[in-house]
């Protein structure tokens, strides 16, 4: 794969302040001014673990067939918050109505890919590598989008974080990944840790390569921890962000952001979406959970000047098959919702038309949209970098940017 060099990459893309260049974790605190044209973007990719079932969530609520296939499960068009005359949101879906009224969301409908596997691993694994079905990666389509910065020194392991304990797949590329970390302002501080910090500064080994490794990874892990705790003291929200845990990891975001982070990639996951049996309350308690804080966080985002500068994408693996089971559930399914919101979007709105429900098959949507064509039109108007080459192939665009 052809790559751009590290340097080339911060030079002709707007991810990155000049800054980068040197070690930022020595110097986080120093302000940064930047203009209009040069101010970095954010990615902020929200992962709906367990296969949301998208067609409760934009309801085609003129459809007969919705309603006929789904007597229990069904949402009643007089619950809806109505988009247009055949369109309607999920009543807990209140914040991203708004968003969507305001021009800062696009919802695309139908989105998949080839041979749909439904199994939550697997699927989950071709939408974070960006494979086809029938591949199998070893490497993240985030991951290589860092990787393509290594023909120099690769950007530092913080400028991709996941707000997590551990790291997705989607963030880790063959000679560079991000970085995953829960809170930093949970992680002690290297004076609080003198072995850790004593371990880190020592001299690398390049006699035996594995030890090296393990040193570049420790100290790797060790400088960003220390350089986002750093950034994180420039700013503290006051918002009170619902949602529970996941809310909490989304104000981490947002004060990254604001704060003027090194970070241009953000990870985060919400589970509980896999809703075989009772899926009404469950579903509407995560999906009022997402609403409610990807809405404060936008909001937030708007107040402090931030917001034109990012776009948030949340994607779940697979949705759920469109005709009700025995336990007023559903079972897995393909194609889906992807959602996305910002304020620099060029289009907004419903992207496409709705699905077509006297077109199944095999009882599941068509999908229309491939999931690669949304990740190339980030990866090539929002981080400037050569889709076909990170994504192994062309997959066309989605025209938002």
């Amino acid at each position: 794969m052809k790559r751009n060099s590290r340097r080339e990459f911060l030079k002709s893309s707007t991810l990155a302040s000049a800054s980068l260049l040197i070690p930022q974790f020595l110097k986080a605190s120093q302000g940064i001014t930047l203009s209009e044209a040069t101010r970095p973007r954010n990615l902020v990719v929200i992962q709906l673990s367990g296969g949301n079932d998208g067609l409760n969530c934009v309801v085609p609520y003129r459809n007969d067939i919705y309603y006929k296939l789904r007597p229990k499960l069904a949402i009643n068009s007089e619950e809806l918050i109505k988009l247009d005359s055949e369109t309607g949101l999920n009543p807990v879906m209140g914040g991203i109505a708004d968003l969507y009224h305001e021009g800062n969301a696009v919802l695309i409908n139908s989105v998949g890919y080839p041979n749909p596997n439904r199994s939550h691993f697997r699927s989950m694994d071709i939408w974070q590598s960006a494979s086809g079905s029938d591949e199998y990666l070893s490497s993240g389509w985030l991951g290589r989008v860092l990787d393509s910065t290594c023909n120099d020194n690769c950007v530092p392991p913080h400028f991709a974080v996941e707000v997590s304990d551990s790291l997705s797949l989607a963030l880790k590329g063959e000679m560079q990944s991000g970085f995953a970390l829960r809170d930093p302002r949970t992680v002690r501080r290297a004076k609080e840790n003198e072995v850790l910090n004593e371990l880190a500064h020592l001299k690398e080994d390049h006699t035996h390569p594995e030890a090296a490794f393990l040193h570049k990874v420790m100290t790797d892990t060790w400088e960003s921890t220390a350089y986002l705790q750093e950034a994180m003291k420039k700013y503290r929200s006051v918002k009170i962000y619902p949602g529970g845990k996941f809310g909490q990891q989304l104000k981490t975001v947002a004060e990254l952001i604001i704060s003027e982070a090194d970070t241009r990639i953000y990870y985060l996951s919400l589970g509980g979406f896999d809703t075989h049996a009772g899926q009404r309350g469950a579903q509407d308690r995560q999906l009022k959970n997402w609403s409610e804080a990807v809405t404060v966080f936008c909001n937030e985002l708007k107040e402090q000047g931030f917001f034109k500068d990012t776009i948030v994408l949340t994607f779940s693996e697979f949705g759920r098959r469109v005709e009700q089971n025995a336990a007023n559930g559903t079972d897995h399914g393909t194609a889906n919702n992807v959602y996305v919101f910002g304020g620099g979007l060029k289009k907004s709105g419903m992207y496409n038309d709705l699905p077509d429900l006297e077109d199944l098959i095999d009882g599941d949507l068509k999908y229309q949209t491939d999931f690669r064509a949304i990740y190339a039109t980030l990866i090539d108007k929002w981080l400037n970098q050569d889709a076909n080459a990170i994504l192994n192939g062309h997959f066309g665009s989605v025209d938002f940017l």
